[in-house]
């Protein structure tokens, strides 16, 4: 069983492309993921320094165009939230290429020769061109992903295991594009942003539990499963900007063998924990997408099913603002003890 290089070093330059398929098309598909990891291969090939990287995820609904087999367990629509203050929407996706590498020209070209496959039989919902900022740091100045699991940790976090052996090997991924307000930021002194977050912005050390403000963010995206023990994801998120529209953000990329644990975070950030304690960082952020993947194995892109009968989707029971937030569904876990 061969994996996708979910696990991988921070890389200098990203490509997210979230694609649609047109109706009809799902043969031409199937024959692009046959042949991604040959594409991949060409292209990385040409510049093998450059540690060329592509992840590719399924949507749910897409999945059951695609095949007859059932959907992996954790695999379903984005549930968006409206929380008191703040809304975290979902956006359609049949696709996403996450495209890494150490510079914009090979993630470029990989990218084109796969659009160049998918011409007239899909439709780029979202591109995002995401750049490494100094010390791996987001445009607020903060270093992002300082917390993700190191080691065999990582695999654990990431991988699917006996939970759904079908599909063993895989994981999940969420992605969100947030933009951010700079100008209402760089107004808040230094010691404030560093309330916001629960880390200090120039040493990247996190604040004693003590300290640390319940509404940071780092308190609400703390997960704590019921034998005590933090659940982690791993993160390769990526800042963005363009200067002529003044749009900037981060675009968020989180992969998990439990999409639960991510959903967990999110109903924290934007629904609060408990109810009504919202991420203070959404008054600075705000969610423009947010769709949900699964990213299958090498060897089942390699080997792509063939079509059939579409399994019946799943159910996702629809988020109440007003309901507690410490329940999760998938794995059983609940959140951080305020402090």
């Amino acid at each position: 069983m061969v994996t996708q290089q979910f696990v991988a070093p921070p890389a200098r330059a990203a490509l997210f492309l979230v694609l649609t398929v047109n109706e009809g098309s799902e043969e031409v598909v199937r024959d692009v993921l046959a042949d991604l990891s040959s594409i991949t291969r060409s292209v990385s090939f040409r510049i093998p320094d450059d540690e060329l990287n592509c992840v590719l995820g399924i949507g749910a609904e897409f999945w059951d165009r695609m095949f007859a087999l059932p959907r992996p367990k954790g695999l379903h629509p984005f549930v968006p939230l409206e929380g008191p203050r703040h809304s975290a929407p979902g956006t359609p996706g049949d696709l996403l290429l996450h495209v890494r590498a150490h510079h914009m020209d090979v993630c470029f070209e990989l990218s084109r020769q796969v659009m160049n496959r998918l011409r007239g039989h899909a439709v780029v919902i979202d591109e995002t061109h995401g750049f490494k900022y100094f010390d791996e740091r987001d445009l607020l100045g903060f270093v992002d992903g300082t917390e993700n699991p190191e080691g065999a940790a990582a695999p654990a976090a990431v991988l699917i295991d006996d939970e759904d052996p079908d599909y063993a090997g895989g994981s999940y991924v969420i992605v969100q594009k947030y933009t951010h307000d700079l100008g209402a930021w760089g107004a808040l002194p230094i010691e404030e942003q560093e309330r916001v977050i629960g880390r200090s912005k120039l040493e990247d050390v996190e604040m004693p539990d003590a300290v640390k403000p319940v509404n940071s963010h780092v308190h609400l995206n703390t997960i704590i499963d019921a034998d005590g023990v933090q659940r982690q994801i791993l993160r390769d998120n990526m800042p963005f900007g363009e200067l002529g529209t003044e749009e900037f953000g981060t675009y968020f990329i989180g992969y998990a063998a439990d999409p639960g644990v991510i959903e967990q975070m999110l109903r924290n950030m934007f629904l609060g924990s408990p109810p009504g304690n919202t991420d203070r960082i959404l008054d600075f952020s705000t969610a423009r997408t947010g769709t949900l993947f699964f990213t299958p194995t090498v060897d089942f892109l390699d080997d792509v099913p063939g079509p059939g009968p579409a399994a019946a989707p799943a159910e996702v029971a629809p988020v109440d603002a007003d309901a507690p937030t410490t329940d999760l569904g998938i794995g059983g876990l609940r959140t951080a003890a305020a402090h």
